[in-house]
Formats: structure tokens, C-alpha cells, sequence
């Protein structure tokens, strides 16, 4: 069962490395899908079924970039960021609140094998 929780700013970059570290570095593919929500285009999935490649956020810059196979799924500015994690620490699902208000999803499927 998944535990949602909000992650301090000051724990995004090392939140994410080490993640990306543990589930995201062996030959089992993990995928994502990015679903985008905001009153102007409602719930729109803007990539599906993709594998994640790595997730990091750069302080510096204030930037969440969840690299997928063949594209880079980019967040400037996240207001705030909520994971839902597995019982393993696997992220299920990243909920988070963009610079202009809006709300974005990015759903991870484990690979078949975890």
C-alpha cells in the first residue's frame, strides 16, 4: 500500500538521486506516464508508457526532469512535490504543482519483476 507524503524542498535533489540510484539502474525498466490537469485542456496524458531513464532536480535552477526514453519531461519551478511510495520506497506516483498553479501527475509502473 502506498504512503503520500509531501517532500521537503531541501530533500528534492538527494530524494531523487538516490531513487533513481536504487530503481532506476538495473535492466528492468521502470515506465511513466505524464498526465498533465488544468481547467484549460482537463486530463490529458502527454506521454504514456515510457521508460524512465532517471529522475533529478536540480536546485540550482529549480528544475524536475523525469528523462523518459526518447524525451526529457522537464518541470520549471515545482511549487511543491507529494510522492506516493510502495512499502520498498518505490515511487508509485509524483504529484506536484507547477510555476503557474497548475497540477501535473507522472505515474511509475515497476518493472513486471520488482
Amino acid at each position: 500500500m502506498a504512503n503520500t507524503r509531501r517532500l521537503p524542498r531541501d530533500r528534492w535533489t538527494e530524494y531523487f538521486a538516490a531513487f533513481s540510484k536504487k530503481f532506476l539502474r538495473d535492466k528492468e525498466p521502470e515506465t511513466a506516464t505524464v498526465r498533465l490537469l488544468s481547467d484549460a485542456i482537463g486530463d490529458q496524458a502527454a506521454f504514456r508508457d515510457r521508460r524512465v531513464i532517471g529522475i533529478t532536480y536540480d536546485h540550482k535552477d529549480n528544475v524536475l526532469d523525469v528523462a523518459l526514453d526518447g524525451v526529457d519531461h522537464v518541470i520549471y519551478h515545482p511549487q511543491e512535490i507529494r510522492v506516493a511510495e510502495e512499502d520498498d520506497g518505490f515511487i508509485s506516483r509524483i504529484d506536484l504543482v507547477r510555476d503557474d498553479g497548475e497540477p501535473e501527475t507522472v505515474r511509475l509502473k515497476a518493472s513486471p519483476r520488482r
